[in-house]
């Protein structure tokens, strides 16, 4: 029989061995089922165990740099004042006045452009465009006797009468070509009912997507643009709101439209002809005001607000806005050619497609609209534009400016990051804990009978 004190060795030999054999068990054991996929809840991020340190690292390092926009200047050094390149302008009659990108929302002409104004009958755009967007063309509107007689006896109307009922299609289009004051009444009825209220439900309305789109300075007080003290905008707020408007395909098609026909109706039993009010468009009684790619628009007036006018026009794949507000006819087509002509003589588009081949955010390739582009002065080259990462919630805009001027910007798609979901407890996985469980038992039971043996073989009393 062995001594004890060399039973002792050989035991505590035997134990620190199973000990080691436990510990590198149970590492294999947490490296591949609990370190694989670790949720750091706080940033909804997913950490692998082998990464933890170096993103970690990373993480400190960027710390200081988190809340800074990511900014990529083409251009070396400050522009100054004696490189300004912006086109000096020109004057019009008009007092207020602006020309806006409808594609990049650049302002290429401004005069008191915050002023407030009344709008007069522009004020249908918006009442168009919310019933586009609320409605089924094919709906019917009824007439109210509020719809029909609370006007203005030498305002705008086709003569509706109370109780007829035309289309929403039929209305939208009496609204915007023949600027019918009654059917923007019965429209905003019709919608403010569908809403759950009435017509002060669709003012409401209004006024809530006007706030939404940006504008600080306007107040709807109706929606066919009657004379109210509480009824204003400015040339600024208008052009958002025309910018908006002409997104909507359904909208376009009733203002690019020059004739149409309404067929007769429970209370007309003769058709009623449209016909489109805006004589740059179209020659509803001269044809000295035409323009060469004009695309329509909404006129305006009354004696408070004078003549105000929005017109659309395009040239060479540049698509302009103007807005013309308390002018004096007929300055108010006058200086929309002026300024149409003005903008396109002194602007050019540059295509973002062809300057930037590889676009990158934060090191990743990125995607974007290939039909983008910017707007600046002619004698502007791409690498004096600058430009910035900006984001807004989950959005990225890249936004371009020079000498301090937005002239436009592309909405960014990110890449979607292919990651690992954090491991949760399912069917599948409690077969493998019960996997686990099992290979634990069997290798504990075979280590126990090791030293059985071995203490046998060996004589060691434990």
């Amino acid at each position: 029989m062995k001594k004890k004190g060399s039973n002792k060795k050989i035991r505590k030999k035997i134990v620190i061995g199973s000990t080691v054999l436990g510990i590198f068990l149970s590492n294999i054991f947490l490296n591949e089922y609990f370190c694989k996929n670790i949720k750091n809840e706080k940033n909804n991020n997913i950490f692998f165990c082998e990464k933890i340190y170096a993103k970690d690292s990373n993480n400190k390092k960027n710390k200081k740099n988190s809340h800074k926009i990511e900014e990529t200047v083409y251009s070396e050094g400050e522009n100054d004042n004696n490189n300004n390149k912006w086109p000096s302008g020109i004057e019009i009659e008009t007092p207020n006045a602006i020309v806006m990108d409808v594609n990049t929302g650049t302002i290429l002409y401004e005069k008191n452009i915050n002023e407030r104004r009344y709008p007069a009958s522009i004020t249908k755009i918006l009442t168009t465009l919310l019933a586009v967007e609320n409605c089924n063309l094919s709906e019917n509107v009824t007439f109210s006797r509020e719809a029909v007689y609370k006007n203005e006896i030498n305002a705008s109307h086709i003569a509706r009468d109370e109780g007829e009922v035309i289309t929403m299609e039929q209305c939208l289009y009496a609204t915007m070509l023949e600027s019918a004051n009654e059917c923007a009444y019965a429209t905003a009825e019709h919608v403010g009912s569908k809403k759950g209220g009435d017509y002060t439900t669709f003012i409401d309305l209004m006024n809530k997507r006007a706030q939404k789109l940006g504008c600080k300075d306007t107040h709807f007080n109706n929606s066919n643009g009657m004379p109210d003290e509480q009824h204003y905008t400015t040339a600024y707020d208008m052009a958002l709101i025309a910018k908006e408007a002409y997104q909507n395909e359904n909208f376009r098609k009733i203002m690019l439209t020059k004739k149409y026909t309404l067929p007769a109706t429970n209370k007309h039993p003769e058709e009623t002809y449209l016909r489109n009010h805006h004589m740059m468009y179209y020659p509803k009684k001269t044809t000295k005001y035409l323009y060469d790619g004009c695309l329509g628009g909404k006129t305006g007036y009354t004696i408070a607000a004078n003549a105000t006018l929005v017109t659309y026009a395009k040239r060479n794949d540049m698509l302009l806005c103007c807005v013309v507000l308390n002018a004096k006819s007929p300055n108010h087509y006058l200086d929309t050619i002026k300024l149409f002509d003005y903008c396109f003589d002194n602007f050019k588009i540059l295509n973002v497609k062809d300057y930037e081949k590889k676009l990158k955010y934060k090191g990743k390739k990125v995607k974007y609209d290939l039909n983008s582009y910017i707007n600046v002065p002619k004698t502007v080259d791409y690498k004096e534009v600058t430009s910035k990462f900006i984001k807004n919630n989950s959005k990225v805009e890249l936004e371009y400016s020079y000498l301090g001027r937005k002239v436009g910007a592309i909405q960014i798609v990110q890449p979607k990051e292919k990651i690992k979901k954090a491991k949760t407890v399912n069917s599948n996985d409690n077969d493998d804990i019960i996997k686990w469980i099992i290979g634990a038992v069997v290798i504990i039971l075979l280590t126990v009978t090791f030293r059985k043996m071995l203490a046998k073989k060996k004589n060691i009393i434990f």
